[in-house]
């Protein structure tokens, strides 16, 4: 496994009112969940990135508003042909 070391400014902990520990954690979900955006990243694999198991991934998208499942519209019409 890599490891990807990110600076950041003190500004960016103050203005948290989060410790590095929290704040590096939010950073490393938020990078999860744009990795799984992108589709770089599957469900499984964003969650285990982030230390979550999939259920919890979940829950925190939902609780974005980003949808879990992301079908571009050839994918819909393949699944509505398969019901």
């Amino acid at each position: 496994m890599h490891i990807l070391s990110l600076h950041y400014p003190d500004d960016l902990l103050i203005t948290s009112g989060k410790s590095p520990q929290a704040l590096e954690a939010e950073l490393t979900f938020l990078l999860g969940v744009k990795l799984f955006e992108l589709r770089r990243l599957s469900l499984g694999k964003a969650a285990a990135f982030c230390s979550m198991n999939k259920p919890q991934f979940m829950y925190e998208l939902g609780r974005l508003q980003i949808p879990v499942i992301n079908l571009v519209d050839n994918q819909i019409a393949d699944e509505l042909r398969n019901d």
